[in-house]
């Protein structure tokens, strides 16, 4: 996977146009100052992680990231950072979290915009035989079948345990095997051989190394998550913040995004 600053100058002018609307571009200009601080959980952070470099060339400014899960109380969850009274300017992470910071008072009301919607994917380690997940039968055989199960303590995971496995009707046989990891990418926990099995966003699967990746979830038991960047109410730089979120939502960003197995929710 390239990143943007290896694009082709046909494909990189969009971008530049998009920067430059934004108004973050720095075209001929003196640098901005000010560093801006991100908070953002892992359905976005490949995408976030090929698209910052440009921001940063183009807008003069440095971005500075923390990463963590967008709900639960890990050490390095965003709602824990937060609470810590870390510095952020943006916050990127699921649409449902992101609307509670709000109505707690940590992100300013309206400032929210929607970039993607992430569908929920499995992967076994690399080499692995990959087991059969597409129908809702199958999924149900391959579940009960697997020896151990990794899923994510952020949104995936939410649905996994609270609704997923209800949903099956197998609750009972599979939950018990099922292991809820905290502050690690569940495809990790796969490649190491720590379990057979693993389920999380697939933005989050598709750039982890030792694992192959087998699909998504059958679309009736699908949940497409909305990941939504806001301004927090303590930035130091809500215009910054503003411009950043709106280069992370223009049409020349589109392309890295899908790349990286999200569904780009760009602004018209």
């Amino acid at each position: 996977m390239k990143p943007l600053s290896f694009l082709t100058r046909r494909a990189a002018l969009p971008l530049v146009a998009a920067l430059a609307l934004a108004g973050c571009g720095s075209f001929g200009n003196k640098p901005a100052a000010g560093d801006i601080h991100v908070m953002t959980s892992g359905g976005f952070t490949a995408a976030y992680n090929e698209l910052r470099p440009e921001f940063e060339r183009s807008s003069g400014r440095t971005v500075k990231t923390a990463y963590g899960a967008s709900m639960g109380n890990a050490q390095d969850s965003i709602p824990s950072r937060l609470a810590r009274n870390e510095p952020v300017d943006v916050v990127i992470l699921a649409r449902p979290a992101l609307d509670d910071l709000v109505a707690k008072g940590k992100v300013v009301a309206g400032s929210q915009v929607d970039l993607v919607r992430s569908a929920i994917g499995f992967a076994v380690r690399k080499g692995a035989p990959k087991p059969d997940i597409s129908t809702v039968d199958a999924l149900k055989r391959t579940l009960i079948a697997a020896p151990s199960i990794a899923y994510s303590a952020s949104a995936s995971g939410t649905y996994y345990e609270t609704e997923l496995l209800k949903k099956l009707g197998i609750e009972d046989q599979v939950k018990p095997k099922s292991k809820r990891i905290l502050s690690e990418r569940v495809g990790t926990v796969v490649a190491r051989g720590d379990a057979a099995l693993g389920l999380q966003q697939v933005s989050e699967l598709l750039p982890v190394a030792g694992i192959d990746y087998i699909g998504p979830l059958p679309a009736e038991v699908q949940q497409n998550t909305v990941f939504s960047a806001g301004i927090a109410t303590a930035s130091k730089q809500p215009d910054a913040a503003r411009q950043l979120i709106r280069y992370l939502n223009s049409p020349a960003a589109a392309p890295t995004i899908a790349k990286t197995g999200l569904e780009p929710l760009t602004a018209r």
